[in-house]
């Protein structure tokens, strides 16, 4: 039996594997033409409600199982930290958190 393959776990395709998941979460909006990078904010430019966050928890943990913990890593976040959150801030404890779960 095949172990399962790892995601990769670069900026390139943990930003590509996110911008997917947001565009799903959108969706639900009928917002299809937002543009998403590194830069882009969670409130400012995407306007996402907590709840949009929740289902977000949701996606990483199908994605990356166990080894992104979304919860936590908002969990040690201000309030003003969390409503300025940026898609590359995501990114990077993505990657940071895929690398230390492949290196267990």
């Amino acid at each position: 039996m095949n172990p399962t393959p790892r995601p990769p776990a670069d900026e390139e395709s943990v930003l590509a594997d996110l911008t997917g998941m947001l565009l799903t979460i959108l969706d639900e909006y009928g917002t299809d033409d937002v543009e998403i990078g590194m830069e882009t904010s969670f409130n400012r430019d995407l306007e996402l409600e907590s709840i949009d966050l929740v289902t977000l928890s949701g996606l990483l943990e199908e994605r990356y199982g166990g080894q992104v913990n979304f919860a936590e890593f908002l969990a040690g976040m201000e309030f003003d930290e969390i409503i300025e959150l940026t898609v590359g801030r995501l990114v990077e404890y993505v990657v940071v958190s895929l690398k230390a779960a492949g290196a267990n």
